[in-house]
């Protein structure tokens, strides 16, 4: 039987108060509302067993931003990994623990884009400032940040980030080498979308039509079972019933 083709599945943190009014989050540590605790517990509870998307005794290894937003988002999905977690976790009483024992990695590479001058201020602020000083229009996939990253740097970082991914745990996987080959990204909405462009080779500045929401998950992977044909897969009606299951929605 040949081995699962292995995949990434990149998780955007849950709701915070700046998501919830739109404004740029990069740097600053914004924690989660009750409301985004709730739901990413929820979205835990659907996709994540061992009949489930998400198999914690399948995942090779797990990175997690810097930012603490994104660390709890990790506790509160419970992949099996809460006595090997690299920070001093939060308070998990009324989680049970799922098996599994991949190792988690803070990695910078995988942090918000900076947003430099931007920090905190919402699109329409943006907008409205660029008009004021005589600049053009924005799109930070093209722009960038002034003080912050151009999609350049963002892409470098993002570019080391997947060859990491292939070298020590797909490739094995795909050449019959490794039981475990799934790979867990916990991190941000800008971020995770230009990964996954990047993950199929696509320029930033191109422009990205994706969108992943608060506590939204997303799932890369490769056609025919071959290291060199990445892919986005489209997700099923499970994740959304699933999920809206668990919320009561």
């Amino acid at each position: 039987m040949a081995a699962p083709t292995p995949r990434v599945f990149i998780i955007r943190h849950g709701e915070t108060e700046w998501s919830l009014n739109g404004r740029h989050t990069g740097t600053s540590d914004i924690p989660l509302t009750e409301n985004g605790e709730k739901r990413i517990r929820a979205t835990g509870q659907a996709l994540v067993g061992d009949d489930r998307l998400i198999v914690p005794s399948k995942i090779a290894h797990i990175y997690v931003s810097p930012r603490k937003r994104a660390q709890r988002t990790l506790e509160l999905l419970n992949l099996g990994c809460h006595g090997r977690l690299p920070w001093n976790c939060g308070t998990n009483d009324s989680i049970e623990e799922k098996p599994g024992n991949a190792h988690v990695d803070i990695t910078q590479d995988i942090r918000e884009w900076d947003y430099g001058d931007y920090e905190g201020l919402t699109s329409a602020t943006i907008r409205e400032q660029r008009k004021e000083n005589g600049m053009g229009s924005w799109d930070i996939w093209h722009d960038g940040c002034p003080g912050g990253e151009s999609p350049e740097q963002v892409s470098e970082r993002l570019d080391r980030l997947i060859a990491d991914i292939r070298t020590r745990f797909h490739g094995p996987a795909i050449e019959g080498k490794a039981e475990k080959s799934d790979v867990v990204l916990v991190a941000h909405g800008h971020i995770l979308r230009a990964f996954a462009m990047r993950w199929i080779g696509r320029d930033l500045q191109t422009g990205v039509s994706l969108l992943l929401e608060t506590g939204g998950v997303g799932i890369l992977s490769y056609e025919h079972h071959k290291l060199n044909e990445p892919a986005i897969l489209l997700g099923g009606s499970f994740m959304t019933d699933a999920v809206q299951k668990q919320q009561g929605n």
